[in-house]
């Protein structure tokens, strides 16, 4: 295929561009739908290195703005193991019309990816029918991995859970444990909060950030779970309160008695004024 680029002029009216970009980040941005290293399909291998050279910036730079696309904008993934990226609404404008080459093209670019699941990625961007159809032989066929995948690595989260080892759960960069976090709230306290919500994840990162490990985090669910349960603070069993400005002294206190976590202490609602102990065996103390 010719090596070119088409920049669609709605490009400058998209209020993303407008109003969350700043004028590096465009430039970025342009760089990453023109750069040689693109493909026909908005997935390619490039490492940070090239496009250091590329821009004339540092790596410390291109990192941050990477961070910023996959964090902040939400518009690229990438995979460092691989080192490919995929600009994620790429298919809007340039994948628009098919032909026999062009088909050609692109079923040749699916099969050279290396991390598939990024396909996933792209393909809910495509306008054209004949495009998505091809691009949904490759979708489906990673659904179905990916999907197996994530199975396994709830059920190892749940183990980890269950059977006290909560630190194997995050990995040796120590990556802050969200899920397994609000997995022993929701357990002990019956409540159903979401560790993927911004405000939550927000407070944890910033005890996290403070020097506090999951332990600590632990701790201060079992205490205040111990103090406040079936009582008029039962409401006060939430992420904004018990990860906010008062962690620390929540960290440092003592339960009741003076003594370890009693096994029979806790319980959530089962039903109407029931409620259903929790013991080691659900819970590692």
């Amino acid at each position: 295929m010719a090596k070119y680029r088409h920049v669609h002029t709605e490009f400058w009216q998209d209020p993303k561009v407008l109003e969350e970009m700043t004028p590096e980040d465009r430039y970025f941005y342009l760089y990453l739908l023109t750069n040689p290293k693109t493909s026909q399909i908005g997935i390619y291998s490039i490492t940070k290195k090239q496009m250091a050279f590329d821009l004339g910036y540092s790596i410390e730079s291109i990192n941050s703005l990477m961070e910023r696309f996959l964090k902040h904008h939400k518009l690229v993934e990438y995979n460092p193991a691989s080192r490919e990226i995929a600009i994620i609404k790429w298919g809007k404008y340039n994948l628009t019309k098919a032909g026999k080459p062009m088909l050609d093209c692109i079923e040749k670019e699916l099969r050279q990816v290396k991390d598939q699941s990024l396909i996933n990625l792209v393909f809910p961007y495509i306008p054209n029918d004949s495009i998505k159809q091809l691009f949904l032989r490759y979708v489906n066929d990673t659904s179905t991995i990916s999907g197996q995948k994530e199975k396994e690595k709830e059920k190892e989260k749940e183990n980890n859970i269950l059977s006290g080892k909560p630190d194997d759960a995050a990995s040796e960069k120590d990556e802050i444990p969200y899920k397994l976090i609000i997995d022993l709230l929701n357990k002990v306290a019956g409540t159903k909060y979401r560790h993927t919500a911004s405000k939550t994840r927000t407070l944890i990162k910033a005890r996290w950030s403070e020097g506090n490990r999951f332990d600590d985090f632990k701790h201060v669910i079992l205490v205040k779970c111990q103090e406040w349960r079936n009582s008029d603070m039962d409401k006060y069993l939430r992420p904004e309160t018990l990860f906010g400005t008062k962690f620390e002294n929540y960290r440092n206190q003592k339960p009741k008695g003076g003594q370890s976590h009693d096994r029979n202490i806790h319980q959530r609602p089962g039903g109407k004024g029931q409620g259903r102990v929790i013991t080691e065996d659900d819970i590692p103390y």
